[in-house]
């Protein structure tokens, strides 16, 4: 009888279970706009009862209002489209940089220990360093710009996908020593898949990086672009227009790295990684 009892129970609570991981999914993009939605909606408050005159931090619907008035006479679109070409392009050249050079240092000792040292001290160089340099050597237009972005993603890349190869579990490769596994399929089935969560993780990192140095690059002489958009709004005491680039930066930023984690997903199922949200 208390058998009979119990069953039911336990198969509501069966039932129960899986519906709340879905509900959590759904709730977590709501629950990551709840902070900045409620700094802004403070500050909105402070400003429009007076204990501030929000001169020097204009308040939302101020900043919001200046990025419609730049969106209806379309210098948003134009400085948005600079900026993501910059972005694009400079993002694509560290990639492959990266990839390539930290691969052959991860996978050979001898151009590890070549090419290790060199990078680490150039990873030591400021951002703004380099910006005299690459106007001396490319010009102020878009090489140089790009080229400056893609020092900027090269280095996380670099790192991510040489500390990831070293991390690789030595019991794996000898697995496949075993199975007598020719050097590209010894990269194809084995390494490639233990690296590629941190090689992910890089990727976002550069691109963090890549929105950073873009700033950086626009400062060289730029006539459109967000970055530029900065320089102006602090050149003419628009504090407005400062907050609505750095909104636009923010946005686009979370954008391209919630991409990078969308491509991403379906390579990664695989993983049977503990999640602090799961019950056990």
């Amino acid at each position: 009888m208390t058998m009979t009892l119990d069953t039911p129970a336990l198969e509501r609570d069966v039932a129960i279970e899986p519906a709340a991981p879905g509900r959590w999914r759904l709730a977590r993009p709501v629950l990551g706009v709840l902070l900045p939605l409620g700094v802004a909606l403070a500050w909105e408050f402070v400003v429009w009862s007076g204990w501030s005159n929000g001169r020097l931090v204009p308040p939302p619907s101020k900043i919001f209002a200046t990025i419609a008035e730049l969106a209806a006479s379309g210098e948003l679109s134009r400085h948005i489209a600079a900026t993501l070409s910059r972005v694009g392009a400079g993002f694509a050249l560290g990639v492959v940089a990266g990839t390539l050079l930290g691969a052959v240092s991860g996978y050979w000792t001898l151009a590890r220990r070549l090419l290790d040292p060199t990078v680490q001290a150039l990873r030591a160089i400021p951002s703004i360093a380099w910006v005299p340099l690459f106007i001396l050597w490319l010009g102020i237009f878009e090489t140089s710009k790009v080229a400056l972005i893609a020092v900027g993603v090269f280095f996380p890349v670099y790192l991510g996908v040489m500390g990831a190869i070293l991390s690789v579990d030595r019991k794996i490769v000898e697995v496949g020593r075993t199975f007598r596994l020719s050097g590209p399929a010894m990269i194809r089935r084995i390494l490639l898949p233990a690296v590629l969560p941190a090689y992910v993780v890089s990727l976002r990192v550069g691109l963090g990086l890549g929105w950073m140095f873009v700033v950086a690059a626009e400062f060289m002489g730029a006539s459109e672009g967000l970055g530029y958009l900065l320089i102006d709004g602090q050149q003419l005491g628009k504090p407005a227009q400062i907050l609505a680039a750095i909104t636009i930066f923010a946005i686009l930023g979370k954008t391209t790295d919630w991409l990078i984690e969308l491509v991403s997903a379906p390579l990664l199922r695989w993983q049977d990684a503990f999640s602090p949200g799961e019950e056990a």
